[in-house]
This record gives structure tokens, sequence and C-alpha cells, in this order.
């Protein structure tokens, strides 16, 4: 185990986008192993591979990671994208954890029944324009610098891009009352690493389709629909 890292996971964003998000952001290559069957799940599972039975997994410095937090955390701190101190890590902490709640109603769409979309749709909008939203555009605003923590790009930067552009997917104009974030959309999208994720051909994933959301529904043994907010 060893050179770059290696992500497992299906061949879709799910949990797994933040995590290549951020090692884009970082420049750091990575390797891809997709989950496509059942049996490969679970070769990884009596291997011994997944420390509580659930991917993403990343295999990176010699260590088999999962649990998505620690990984994203551990990448952070060693990418030098978490902060100086211990204060500045606490506000990066928290700004991740709240675009990770907004992203959180967003990843469950796939798997939502038809007639729960379009209200799961409104419900996202809703909630990023009036709970998530206005918290970083009056972030931006009373400190005046480029990015959201002690002015030096960090995974809170990158956390909230992605999210933000997981929301313009539902609702184009969504940030047409937020000129702070749409400032901070093209600043922080014209970062040449991030500029290169975001262009085609990158590892970035698309929207989930049909295939992606029958391939976890097999893989994990999924026979029921997820229940919108």
């Amino acid at each position: 185990m060893s050179g770059k890292p290696r992500l497992y996971y299906f061949d879709g964003r799910g949990k797994m986008e933040s995590i290549r998000w951020l090692l884009a952001a970082a420049g750091v290559e990575f390797e891809e192993e997709f989950l496509e069957t059942r049996e490969q799940y679970e070769k990884l599972l009596q291997g011994g591979f997944l420390l509580f039975q659930q991917v993403p997994m990343v295999e990176i410095d010699g260590m088999r990671m999962v649990q998505t937090r620690a990984i994203l955390s551990y990448i952070a701190a060693k990418y030098n994208l978490y902060g100086k101190d211990l204060k500045e890590r606490a506000l990066i902490d928290m700004y991740v954890g709240g675009t990770d709640d907004l992203m959180g109603f967003i990843l469950m769409f796939p798997f939502l029944s038809v007639e729960d979309k379009e209200k799961q749709c409104a419900f996202v909008v809703q909630k990023a324009t009036s709970r998530y939203f206005p918290v970083y555009e009056k972030i931006l605003k009373d400190h005046g610098q480029d990015f959201l923590v002690g002015n030096s790009f960090s995974w809170a930067d990158v956390h909230l891009l992605e999210a933000i552009l997981m929301v313009e997917e539902k609702k184009s104009d969504v940030l047409s009352g937020f000129p702070q974030l749409q400032a901070f959309k093209a600043r922080i999208s014209s970062i040449p690493t991030i500029k290169k994720f975001l262009e085609p051909g990158s590892q970035r994933k698309p929207v989930p389709d049909d295939k992606y959301v029958e391939t976890v529904r097999g893989v994990l043994r999924m026979y029921y629909d997820v229940k919108a907010n």
C-alpha cells in the first residue's frame, strides 16, 4: 500500500465526492476502484478492510481509512488546509459541519421516489437560502477577506464551493440574493487546482443517474425508497 491515495467507492458522487474535491484542491493525484457488484463489497468486508462495514474507504499513507469525516480531516491536516491553530481549526469544523448538513439533504435526492423529488428540491433550496447561505454571506461580509477562515484557503472554502454548486444544480439562480457568495464562488473556482477539477475530463463525478442508483442499491441491497424531509 503506497503511492497515490486509492479510493474505494461507487462510480458516482455520494459521500466520496467531498474526498475527491479535497484531494483535488490539494493537488493530489488519486486512483479509484469502483464497486460494481455485491461480490466486490463482500470481499472488502471479508478482508476486514471496512472497519464499520461501510464505504467510503481510502488507502493513504499505509492506512485503510473509513468514516468520511475522519478521512477529510486527515487530508485537510496533511495538506495544510486545516488552519494555522486550534481556533482556526474549530471555525473550519463549524463551517464544514454546516455545509455538510446542507449537502446531506442533496445526497439522498437520487434515492427518493419520483413524487418526493420535487418536494425535496424545494426543501433544499429553502434551507440553503434561509439557514445556510446567509451565514456564509455574513461571515464574508463581516471580515472582508477572500476566504472563510484566517484569510487562507482551507477545507471550509472547498466544502462551501462544493455545496454551492450542488444547490445550483437544483436552482441555477440560488445565489441571486447573495453577492458575497457570488464573488466567493468565482474566486475559489479560479484557484488552479479547483479550476482543473471543474474542467471536463476530471475525476469529478456528474449528477447521479439511474445507473448509479441501481448499482448502489444492488451492492448495498437497498430494497426501499428513502423518504424526503
